[in-house]
């Protein structure tokens, strides 16, 4: 049996998924599970890496185990996030996580070199404080840029360090805001304007590239030698992968609830960067026309917030039992990375004539009517720009274990719901590593 390793890794936690071909179609089973955070150190909300790249060679230690060797494995993880390493490879200050507030006030430093327009109208990408573009601007306010001789995106950087190869994969580079999307390069006319070393900025690669085999450590360390072969690496493009029909509107829904079609050419145009829609590159050079809404965060967050005395699915249940069906707007700036998510939603809620809800039910009944209510405006829009007329909605992702935010998105929404994987990215993965899209499942 041929074998294939899918390492998924997302805000809360990753893990390894080994698939194979059986009569044309792709099976799976989960090896290995673990748990990833945000953690703050010097005063900044980083990723800690060498910690993640320890479970990576934990869960391929275990396939060695289980006596199923893989062919190749390949890594994804979300956008936007990346590393500044020196000469000598060892990584500059920290990974910092896109929900640090390191990136406040760095919008307008790059809309002094290049416009908000000419940004869209050249990248396509949806103007967010998180995008590279404005990370790498508060790196080079802070300590500045010239010991910087890469910079990877987090999956690329992982896999530099399985196999010594520094490329860039398509998929998630788009996130930067620095790829142009036409051309799907590097925008160097942009890189240039906003001050950044070109030469930190690695080449750009199609997913499907092999990169190599595992540094001779890495080899012993695990107990085999594979290929190393980069997926689709962010994961909504891994998600989409599995998508059974591309003229359906897709959500893939986890932290973020990533919205959207596939494309096969961008929309750069003013009227689609005044509705904050994005065209991230995807596999097989299509594009992911999608808008970033504020997703299953809020509900991890207000569950966190009350010692997670409820789960998931108590909490989704009281939500139903609720007499609240007012509704937010997901995507308020201070429901990004705020102190407490539970008194920001109250405020809101205030602000907006609704009555500040108090009881955990009717707090996560405003979440859940927001999230489909957000769906259906999105929904509307990707219809008047694309001038077509959806009738399904494909949902994959970890939401689709809720099920009455199903049930509320077929509501507001009025399309048919096909229910996806909630392992979407990981099968995703594995099919790229085989060549197999769009991905049959068994």
């Amino acid at each position: 049996m041929k074998y294939f390793l899918a390492i998924d890794i997302g805000a809360s936690g990753g893990i390894h998924m080994l698939g194979w071909v059986k009569d044309g179609k792709i099976c799976y089973e989960e090896v290995y599970r673990f748990g990833n955070k945000i953690r703050e150190k010097d005063g900044v909300l980083c990723w800690h890496t060498k910690a993640l790249f320890s479970e990576i060679i934990k869960g391929m230690k275990i396939c060695a185990e289980l006596g199923k060797i893989p062919y190749s494995v390949g890594i994804d993880t979300w956008g936007v996030d990346f590393v500044v390493l020196d000469k000598g490879s060892n990584v500059l200050g920290h990974a910092v996580s896109y929900r640090d507030m390191r990136t406040e006030g760095m919008e307008d430093v790059i809309a002094q070199k290049c416009t908000d327009s000419e940004l869209y109208k050249r990248t396509g990408i949806q103007k967010a404080a998180m995008n590279t573009i404005y990370q790498l601007a508060a790196v080079d306010a802070e300590n500045g840029l010239e010991d910087a001789k890469k910079m990877l995106m987090l999956p690329d950087y992982f896999h530099f360090l399985l196999c010594g190869v520094a490329k860039t994969e398509y998929t998630n580079a788009t996130t930067t805001g620095l790829v142009n999307a036409v051309t799907r390069d590097w925008d160097f006319e942009i890189i240039e304007k906003c001050g950044y070393p070109k030469e930190i900025f690695c080449e750009i690669v199609p997913p499907g590239t092999v990169l190599g085999e595992l540094l001779p450590e890495v080899e012993t360390a695990v107990g085999y030698n594979c290929k190393v072969v980069l997926p689709a690496t962010h994961d909504t493009a891994s998600a989409v992968v599995t998508m059974p029909d591309k003229d359906t509107i897709f959500i893939s829904s986890g932290t973020w609830s990533l919205m959207g079609v596939e494309l096969e050419a961008p929309d750069c145009s003013e009227q689609s960067r005044v509705k904050n829609f994005t065209n991230e590159g995807g596999y097989g050079s299509t594009y992911r026309y999608l808008k970033n809404i504020m997703g299953l965060w809020l509900i991890q967050s207000v569950k966190k917030e009350l010692d997670d005395k409820y789960t998931f699915d108590q909490l989704a249940t009281m939500a139903e039992a609720s007499d609240v069906k007012d509704s937010i707007d997901t995507n308020d700036s201070r429901l990004f990375s705020p102190k407490s998510m539970i008194k920001t939603i109250q405020t809101i809620c205030e602000e907006s004539g609704i009555t500040p809800p108090h009881d955990p039910g009717d707090i996560a009944a405003i979440i859940y009517n927001s999230l489909a209510m957000n769906y259906s405006y999105t929904a509307h829009e990707l219809e008047k720009l694309t001038g077509k007329t959806y009738e399904k909605i494909c949902i994959v992702g970890g939401g689709i274990k809720t099920d009455y935010l199903t049930r509320l998105t077929r509501q507001y929404c009025k399309k048919e719901i096909i229910i996806g994987k909630a392992e979407a990215t990981a099968i995703g993965n594995l099919a790229v590593q085989m060549g197999k899209t769009p991905a049959r499942v068994d």
